[in-house]
């Protein structure tokens, strides 16, 4: 289903037109989908940048929002390359050691959104598949089914109408007459109307008022295909509850839930959309909530590797058996010339001229023509509104920030920057607790390597504790957290932990006061650990000669009993294709580097993919 293209440069998904506009269901539109915040601690969550392999829960329904505009690529690779030129490294945000000695070797990441699969893992620890297309029998119930009425009266008829109308939404009732006695014929309707909504209450009250699905898309973020779901189904996105969200660029399979919304009608827009699938339909009496996952499952293919056989095998090894170290990836960062921790820095600094001059300034690279406009105008005019009539596109940060400052007055920046969706804010402090994180993880790996000393932190029941000299021999560096600076977080005593000071006051931030005059920027810090391992892992070396050619068997290429790629053992390119399973809030993309032991960054990969291609 997926075409080659460029490395990590999105090709649209499209939408199929065929499908009739759906009446809208009739639910009470004010129910909100419930919010329930997996935090590593009890401070605030960990908040997505951008849509990534990683699970990290979100507290809020957002449009996704990007700093490039709409999140779609520029339209070419070479524009894409440019643009990278300007971007992060690993090194710029923090990510510098490895813990496996094998010798590194190069490949290309997601060359193709078809190497990089991901399968969530459900809280009863079952890997989700969509394996099943069908609709459940219950919701089937009858279909052209006459039934007579004994003593036949007007009222009694009525009864009966009423009651399967209650009993099975989405049927229609007629009174018909044969051979001089009158029967009730219930039926589907036929086309649109069959689609349409169920009259108002007339959910049965035996069914559960969820209807979970499997989701399998391709190329698009989770909140983009509950989007386009909630468009062609005319329902609001908080109808929809779900336990993660996932990668842009991949295939990706995970459960999702609907409040009050047929197996039968979700089944339909199979026929009206590309990129998408649903499946494995059920009713349930309960929503999903964000974060009771315990992880997913990936496969992802590394092309046009060079590692030998053995030190392929040395890698794959050390990553079974030692794990890596649980960075926050490169997707937190953002992707532009200004990496979003600088502006997660000036918030906390309180530098509300900072965090506007960051987001608007023109930035170095190949921008869209409407956004580099825009920041040219800004610069020139400090005027919102004339910068923002250059923007076509008013929902991306840019627009959303300018159409602040243009109703509360540049006097006014944070309540203009509120006009940007919370988690969207949020996403800029979160980023810069990261930077700090994998920097002071670099420091303490550099200072102590792979064991557990005398200062570090461990959770008992959740609750950070000090290491003494004794305890530490009696534990790993598996068992060692540290911590995301915050109000609520203790730190280690050795003199890495006094790190955290020193770097914090290098940027005029106070680790003694991490609360924020605005609450919702204040940090009460969380915990993680600095090592995992992940499970389930295996691997294989695959030649292959064309490089268009898909190197994974999915899901729906399953259900639509596709034969599986073979592999030519002649061909000229070799791939490492693997499979592992993680935890929620760890990045695939670290797992890798530490196999690769090479830079996992968006421009790095592009120069990369440049090479190759030419």
């Amino acid at each position: 289903m997926a075409d080659a293209e460029p490395m990590l440069v999105p090709a649209p998904g499209g939408e199929k037109r065929a499908c009739h506009a759906l009446e809208e269901e009739e639910v009470d539109h004010s129910t909100k989908r419930p919010r329930v915040q997996k935090e590593e601690k009890n401070g605030g969550p960990s908040h997505k940048l951008s849509q990534d392999e990683g699970e990290e829960p979100e507290g809020e329904e957002t449009e996704p929002l990007d700093e490039d505009g709409e999140g779609e690529g520029l339209g070419s690779g070479e524009a894409f390359a440019e643009m990278m030129k300007h971007g992060l490294t690993e090194l710029d945000v923090g990510i510098l050691k490895f813990v496996s000695e094998h010798q590194g070797f190069s490949g290309i990441l997601k060359e193709r959104y078809s190497d990089f699969v991901v399968h969530e893992i459900n809280k009863e620890g079952k890997t989700v598949r969509l394996d099943d297309l069908s609709v459940p029998e219950e919701a089937e119930v009858i279909f052209n089914t006459r039934t007579q009425v004994a003593d036949d009266t007007k009222e009694k008829r009525t009864l009966v109408h009423k009651a399967v109308k209650t009993l099975y939404p989405g049927l229609e009732t007629k009174t018909e007459e044969r051979e001089g006695k009158k029967f009730i014929v219930a039926y589907h309707a036929a086309g649109q109307k069959a689609l349409a909504a169920p009259r108002k209450h007339s959910w049965p009250k035996s069914r559960g008022a969820f209807c979970h699905f499997v989701l399998y898309k391709e190329n698009r973020d989770t909140m983009e295909a509950i989007n386009v779901l909630s468009k062609f189904l005319r329902m609001r996105p908080n109808v929809f509850s779900y336990m993660g969200t996932k990668d842009k660029r991949a295939i990706t399979v995970q459960e999702i839930a609907v409040l009050k919304i047929t197996a039968e009608r979700l089944s339909h827009l199979n026929k009206c959309l590309n990129n998408f699938k649903l499946g494995n339909f059920c009713y349930k009496k309960h929503p999903l909530k964000l974060g009771e996952l315990q992880g997913n499952h990936f496969t992802v293919v590394i092309r046009n590797i060079t590692g030998t056989e053995e030190q392929v095998q040395q890698a794959m090894s050390s990553l079974r058996e030692t794990g890596f170290i649980n960075y926050y990836g490169m997707q937190r960062f953002g992707t532009t010339a200004v990496p979003t921790h600088q502006v997660g820095k000036a918030i906390l600094q309180d530098n509300w001229k900072e965090v506007i001059d960051l987001i608007l300034k023109p930035r170095p690279g190949a921008e869209k023509g409407y956004l580099v406009k825009c920041r040219e105008e800004w610069a020139q005019s400090q005027d919102p509104e004339a910068a923002l009539k250059k923007l076509p596109v008013k929902r991306c940060v840019e627009g959303q920030l300018l159409r602040g400052l243009s109703m509360y007055g540049k006097k006014n920046i944070i309540t203009a920057f509120a006009m940007i969706p919370r988690n969207n804010r949020l996403m800029y402090i979160h980023s810069y607790q990261s930077f700090m994180w994998n920097t002071m993880v670099s420091r303490r790996i550099e200072a102590f390597g792979l064991k557990a000393v005398e200062g570090d932190l461990v959770l008992r029941g959740g609750t950070a504790f000090v290491l003494s000299a004794a305890e530490a021999e009696t534990h790993s560096i598996q068992d060692v957290v540290m911590p995301l600076p915050g109000f609520d977080v203790i730190y280690p005593t050795h003199h890495v932990g006094k790190g955290y000071r020193e770097m914090l006051s290098a940027d005029n931030l106070d680790i003694d006061n991490m609360r924020h005059r605005v609450r919702d920027y204040s940090l009460a810090g969380a915990y993680r650990r600095i090592l995992i391992k992940p499970s389930d892992v295996s691997w294989s070396v695959i030649n292959y000669e064309d490089p268009r050619v898909s190197l994974v068997h999915t899901d729906v290429e399953k259900l639509e009993d596709q034969p599986p790629p073979v592999f030519n053992k002649e061909g000229k390119y070799r791939a490492l294709r693997m499979e592992f399973s993680l935890p929620p809030s760890t990045y695939a993309t670290m797992a890798i580097r530490e196999v690769l032991k090479m830079d996992t960054s968006i421009k790095n990969q592009t120069q990369l993919n440049t090479t190759w291609l030419n």
